[in-house]
């Protein structure tokens, strides 16, 4: 039998649940994230290694891991999409299980946010986003003839709306609203520019900026240099290295409470393995972390 980390027989004896939300109908550049979460399950059935390099075990066989796919939802508007993932993440939930969600497109995240409301204050939760752009558009009327408010690059807006603190690390891009929101004192937004005379930030800074006890990881793979992460719809050069990125997120995780994660925007590209590789490393290195006491 083939060793997998995906090993939960059924999602009812799992203790995280995996859901794949491939949609991306609101992406503005190359497409291809709709096959994003596919290609990363792949990876993490057959093709990572198990052990892990920080506990010296294999997480995989003290924490069940299971899937949910919610099959192709990017026919649906993106209002139809949202209620699809959050009535699924809301059964999940309801099931205590721990939901860690594939996209897409990153505004399948909200669908999780707004589940997560249900069960924790927003303003008691710090959504860390790594990404590459701020995402906080009030809508996509810049660049689209049909405007919408639930477009990939509105849902930090939105999500920050829920109430939830935000801090963002590895942006490099962003539009003139976007800057204008960030800028005001009132909304209380971190950003941790990359490039542009600004310094790498020393990781310590970065984390005391998270004033909560509850953290939600987003991640974004265009956050990453794309010598890292090449496979994504909007890649920007410039961007978070490897070991930096991994070092945040577990340092992160270790020093606060995880709620929820996400891994977004892997878009397959020919010939390279590279992106939906390093978003399953992710993933099942936030999942080992997160289920630490079960690897004592």
């Amino acid at each position: 039998m083939i060793d997998s980390i995906i090993d939960a027989k059924t999602t009812d004896e799992a203790d995280v649940i995996i859901l794949l939300a491939g949609y991306e109908k609101t992406t503005s550049n190359r497409k291809g994230a709709k096959y994003g979460p596919r290609a990363v399950i792949k990876m993490l059935d057959s093709k990572l290694e198990l052990f892990d390099r920080d506990y010296k075990t294999e997480p995989c066989r003290k924490i069940k891991i299971g899937q949910k796919n919610l099959g192709n939802i990017s026919s649906l508007p993106p209002e139809k999409a949202l209620r699809k993932i959050t009535s699924e993440c809301e059964k999940i939930l309801d099931k205590g299980k721990f939901v860690f969600l594939l996209g897409g497109e990153h505004s399948v995240s909200l669908g999780l946010l707004q589940t997560l409301t249900k069960k924790v204050n927003p303003k008691d939760v710090t959504i860390l986003d790594i990404d590459a752009h701020c995402d906080l558009r009030d809508d996509n009327k810049d660049y689209s003839l049909k405007p919408i408010r639930f477009a990939h690059s509105c849902v930090m807006r939105r999500a920050h709306e829920l109430g939830y603190n935000l801090v963002q690390v590895g942006i490099r891009t962003y539009y003139k609203n976007e800057y204008e929101y960030f800028s005001d004192p009132k909304n209380n937004i971190k950003v941790f520019e990359w490039g542009n005379g600004n310094t790498v930030p020393d990781i310590d800074e970065i984390l005391k900026s998270i004033k909560t006890k509850y953290i939600y990881i987003t991640i974004d793979v265009d956050g990453f240099d794309p010598s890292h992460m090449p496979g994504t719809g909007t890649a920007v050069q410039g961007g978070i290295e490897w070991w930096y990125g991994l070092e945040l997120i577990k340092r992160a995780i270790d020093g606060h409470e995880l709620v929820g994660a996400d891994v977004v925007e892997v878009a397959p590209i020919q010939d390279s393995v590279l992106t939906e590789y390093g978003a399953a490393q992710l993933t099942y290195t936030i999942i080992a972390h997160n289920f630490r006491d079960k690897l004592k």
